[in-house]
């Protein structure tokens, strides 16, 4: 017994010095290209709550041989950005943002504008196109966008609904198709249905002929049935864990049930597919991760498939994405949208976790 208590003091005394001697290891920071031009964006230099946000002069960037720039028209808020905002999970600083600060001041993701610069080895857009994807500086007047991970924006929506699409919505796709292996005639279970992942799924869901059962609070029952669930739970008045329905799919999307419980509804071939989940004041080690891992453990012991869903938003999905809205079978959700010189109040916002579909950011242009 004492032997092994070595052992574990060793291994933690080994992990504590693996962490320690990162701390003071700056990973290099990315490589921008500048046109020497002057644009207005939301940027962080420290780690902490919206406080730490900036709205200031930043380098208008050039692109890469595979980017494009787009002049920002709008962009939309994730949960990405506080967990990139706060540094947390703290594991995510040794990852490459910084440990005790970030090395990309940058901020945001999702984007719709109108390409004004293409590299040189870009072959699917040109200047003036509209188009929607993905920027690791989406809140500002100019942002660069890897070709792999834009599309044409779709034609019969505004900007603000284009640019709440290529997270929540990649991802929503991918939770149903590639994990969920959803098929027409299955029962599927979203819950937090009226949330950025959650209404896209609800109508990504039934665009695949599947029969729906969204869950969400009161105040959005009539939101998710107009989005096409075929049933609503309120779960303020009710545990949908304790019904006696089956289901073949459940896409979890908030994570306020344990695993144990939504085995009593799934089928014994069903899958159950994790999607996020957790706050700002989460653990702040792992903080959103412990979901995951505990369905990655507790999936060999069942009969069922518990997996865990990490989105990477390409060019592909969103192209299937901008079909399946201009075919009109998926509309974007808008709560509210703020300038961005409030993109501060937007994530704050997002935070307090009440928001019905997407939160976007309207960008002017230049002034």
């Amino acid at each position: 017994m004492r032997f092994f208590k070595w052992i574990s003091l060793t291994v933690l005394v080994l992990l504590v010095g693996a962490f320690a001697a990162l701390y003071f290891i700056e990973p290099d920071p990315p490589v921008i290209r500048s046109s020497g031009e002057r644009m207005n964006a939301v940027v962080y230099h420290e780690y902490g709550t919206a406080e730490v946000l900036r709205f200031e002069q930043a380098d208008k960037p050039l692109p890469n041989d595979n980017q494009v720039v787009v002049q920002v028209k709008a962009a939309s808020v994730n949960p990405l950005d506080w967990h990139y905002m706060r540094g947390t999970p703290y594991l995510m600083r040794f990852m490459g943002t910084g440990p005790r600060k970030p090395v990309d001041s940058r901020m945001g993701a999702d984007v719709a504008g109108v390409v004004s610069a293409v590299g040189k080895d870009v072959t699917q857009f040109k200047i003036g196109d509209e188009v929607m994807g993905i920027s690791p500086g989406a809140f500002a007047e100019y942002a660069p966008i890897s070709q792999r991970r834009a599309a044409l924006k779709p034609a019969n929506v505004s900007f603000e609904e284009a640019a709440s699409v290529p997270v929540a919505a990649s991802t929503a796709l991918q939770a149903l198709r590639d994990s969920g292996k959803i098929h027409a005639g299955q029962k599927v279970l979203i819950n937090g249905a009226s949330g950025g992942v959650g209404t896209f799924a609800v109508q990504i869901a039934k665009s695949f002929g599947a029969e729906v059962t969204g869950v969400c609070s009161t105040r959005n029952l009539e939101l998710v049935k107009s989005l096409g669930a075929d049933f609503v739970v309120d779960y303020t008045k009710g545990d949908v864990t304790e019904t006696a329905e089956k289901y073949d799919l459940i896409i979890d999307n908030v994570g306020t049930q344990p695993l144990h419980a939504f085995r009593r509804i799934m089928k014994t071939d069903a899958k159950y597919v994790r999607v996020g989940g957790g706050g700002p004041q989460g653990g702040q080690l792992i903080g959103p991760l412990t979901g995951p891992i505990k369905a990655m453990f507790y999936d060999p012991f069942v009969s069922q498939d518990f997996e865990v869903l990490f989105a990477d938003t390409t060019h592909d999905d969103l192209a299937f994405l901008k079909q399946l809205i201009e075919d009109k079978k998926v509309r974007p959700v808008i709560d509210r949208a703020y300038p961005l010189r409030e993109t501060a109040t937007a994530i704050r916002y997002l935070e307090a976790g009440h928001a019905r579909g997407k939160v976007v950011i309207t960008v002017a242009g230049p002034n």
